[in-house]
């Protein structure tokens, strides 16, 4: 990609965005969306959107942004994956990526608060994805369950996890936590910068882990509405 194409990235440029760069997206009546990611799902993922649980309830543009770059780049890879999502929501990322790999050698989990439990599953059934995905409870900041240290996942997904300041110390400890459990593991790290104070979490996580940036065909656009794609991996 030549440099013309780029965007800066928020290391080097933390104030370049203005405080209402991304304003967030009306919200929607509780309804069912069906998405293909651009032809990358031979079938469309179905997802149930319902804000009564709380905000994840909504699809949000990191969670398209990662779902798609995970297809298109990553697909072969996952199916020997031990596979965790964070901050799922109703399961975009996870759930697309069940459905998109031809097999999963491992359950898939998709983890939320226990408010976000019911959709989180509900969408597992809507697409048929009982067999491969599995919904568990996490809360960043508190001590991983038997069950995910077990599972020691080496690649965990995490889209607009980065929206409320006083869970980033939180957010960051799961991170920290998880990379322990599997210290060659990759976390694939998608978030739309909506105040300046999200660029501290990014600071703090450069301070913690080996970030990058990562290349995708789309980036020149997604960019353009303040979207970063990075991996995060242990120093």
């Amino acid at each position: 990609m030549d440099a013309k194409d780029r965007s800066p990235s928020p290391e080097f440029s933390p104030l370049a965005f203005g405080e209402d760069l991304a304003p967030l997206p009306e919200y929607k009546a509780a309804g069912t969306t069906q998405v293909d990611f651009s032809g990358l799902l031979g079938e469309p993922l179905k997802l149930h959107e319902d804000l009564k649980s709380g905000c994840g309830g909504q699809l949000w543009p990191a969670g398209m942004v990662l779902a798609k770059h995970m297809l298109r780049y990553h697909r072969d890879r996952l199916q020997s994956a031990r596979i965790l999502e964070l901050g799922a929501g109703g399961g975009v990322v996870g759930l697309t990526v069940a459905k998109g790999c031809a097999s999963l050698d491992h359950p898939l989990y998709i983890t939320d608060m226990v408010e976000m439990e019911s959709l989180m599953q509900q969408n597992i059934s809507l697409n048929g994805l009982d067999d491969r995905v599995q919904v568990r409870v996490l809360n960043w900041g508190e001590p991983l369950s038997q069950e995910v240290l077990d599972l020691k996942p080496d690649i965990i997904l995490a889209a607009d996890c980065v929206y409320f300041e006083p869970a980033f110390p939180l957010l960051l400890q799961t991170l920290q936590d998880l990379l322990a459990v599997e210290p060659s593991a990759t976390i694939f790290f998608c978030f739309k910068k909506r105040r300046r104070a999200d660029m501290q979490f990014l600071k703090a996580a450069r301070k913690t882990f080996n970030v990058i940036e990562i290349e995708d065909e789309d980036r020149p656009i997604f960019s353009r509405d303040g979207l970063f794609l990075y991996t995060f991996t242990r120093k």
